[in-house]
C-alpha cells in the first residue's frame, strides 16, 4: 500500500492517476473534498479525510503503508495565509515524519520547491549545491519550504529512507484556478505586462515520472531540481497567446512599476474583501533572474528525459481552449 499525501491538489492528483493505471494499491489523504479532476480514478483510490496537521487521521492512513509520497503543502503569497502555511508544511512534515518512523516506513518522496533552495538576485545555475541564505528574496513560501526540507533531514537523520524533490514551477492542466491555470487566464484575458524575470518551468508529467523513478530506486539521502528549462516569463506569457490566439504582453513592468502595482491591488482587496493576484512578494518574485541546473536527475537517471517546454505549453493552451469552449456551451 502506497500513502499520497495531498492527493486533492494539483500534482498529487497527477501522481494517484499515474498510480492506480498501474494497478498499484494506493491510499489518499484529502482535507475537504475529492476533486472532480480525478473522477475518472475516484473508486480506484482509498480515500482518508484529514490533513497532516491531523495525526489521528494520519495514524490512520500509515496502516499497512510501505511508501509515502508527502505532497501536501499550503503554497501561497498571501500574508494572512502565512501562519498556516507555516504550520501546515513545517509542522504538517514533521508529523509524516514521525509517523514514518514509527510505522517503519521504507521510503518517502519529499515534494519541495526550488524555492527552499534561496532565490539570490541574478544567481545563475542553482544547484542542490545550494546553500540557504536568508535574503528579501524568500518568499514565507520559500522559508517553509525550507524549514519542511530541514524536516526530512531529520528523519533521514534518525534512520529514514527518503529523497527530495525541488520542481521548478510546475505547468499542466486541470486546475485553472492557480497556479499555471491562473498565467494561462492572465494571456487569455490578454494582460498588458511582462517583467524581464526569469524562472525554471516543468511539465506536471515529469514530476510525477521522475517521483515514481525515485521511488523505486536504491537512491536516499539526496534531492534533485527538477526543471525542464529556464524562460524569461515573457517569453512563456508570448506562447501561451499566440496558442490562444490573444494579444501577448507588451508594456515592460519595470521594478517601480510593480511596486505601485501591488499597492494598489492591496488597497483594491481591502475594499472588495477580495485576495489580490498580485502581492509584494509575487510582484518582486517576478523580477528575478533564476536559473536553475538539471543535471543531477539527468545524471541519477539517464534514460529520462524533460519534455521540451514548447510542447507542454502548446498541450495545456489546447486544454485550456477546450476547458472554456465547454464552459460557454454549458451556460
Amino acid at each position: 500500500m502506497i500513502l499520497v499525501t495531498g492527493g486533492s491538489g494539483f500534482l498529487g492528483s497527477y501522481l494517484l492517476r499515474s498510480l492506480v493505471q498501474a494497478g498499484t494499491p494506493v491510499r489518499a489523504l484529502y482535507r475537504r473534498q475529492i476533486p472532480e479532476q480525478v473522477n475518472d480514478i475516484k473508486n480506484g483510490v482509498e480515500w482518508v479525510q484529514g490533513d497532516v496537521l491531523d495525526t489521528g487521521a494520519l495514524e490512520d492512513a500509515m496502516q499497512g503503508v510501505e511508501q509515502v509520497y508527502h505532497c501536501a503543502a499550503v503554497v501561497s503569497f498571501q500574508p494572512d495565509k502565512r501562519a498556516e502555511m507555516l504550520r501546515i508544511n513545517v509542522e504538517g512534515t514533521a508529523n509524516v515524519v514521525n509517523l514514518a518512523l514509527e510505522y517503519g516506513i521504507k521510503k518517502i518522496v519529499h515534494v519541495s520547491s526550488v524555492a527552499a533552495l534561496g532565490r539570490a538576485r541574478q544567481q545563475t545555475d542553482i544547484s542542490e549545491d545550494a546553500t540557504w541564505e536568508d535574503s528579501k528574496n524568500n518568499s514565507y513560501y520559500a522559508i517553509s519550504k525550507h524549514l519542511s526540507e530541514m524536516e526530512i533531514w531529520r528523519g533521514i537523520a534518525e534512520g529514514l529512507d527518503a529523497v527530495i524533490v525541488n520542481p521548478s514551477i510546475i505547468l499542466g492542466s486541470g486546475f485553472w484556478h492557480d497556479g499555471s491555470g491562473m498565467m494561462l487566464k492572465n494571456a487569455w484575458k490578454e494582460f498588458p505586462y511582462y517583467t524581464d524575470g526569469v524562472n525554471g518551468f516543468v511539465d506536471v508529467h515529469d514530476v510525477v515520472d521522475v517521483m515514481l523513478r525515485l521511488m523505486n530506486s536504491d537512491i536516499t539521502a539526496q534531492r534533485f531540481i527538477l526543471s525542464a528549462e529556464n524562460w524569461a516569463y515573457r517569453q512563456l506569457f508570448n506562447q501561451m497567446a499566440e496558442e490562444l490566439g490573444k494579444k501577448p504582453p507588451h508594456i515592460a513592468a519595470k521594478p517601480w512599476m510593480a511596486e505601485l502595482v501591488w499597492r494598489m491591488a492591496k488597497l483594491k482587496g481591502m475594499i472588495t474583501g477580495k485576495r489580490p493576484l498580485l502581492t509584494k512578494e509575487t510582484a518582486r518574485t517576478a523580477q528575478l533572474r533564476v536559473y536553475y541546473s538539471h543535471d543531477k536527475i539527468l545524471k541519477a537517471l539517464p534514460d529520462f528525459r524533460f519534455r521540451p517546454l514548447e510542447h507542454t505549453v502548446a498541450e495545456i493552451c489546447a486544454a485550456y481552449k477546450a476547458y472554456r469552449g465547454a464552459s460557454a456551451s454549458s451556460t
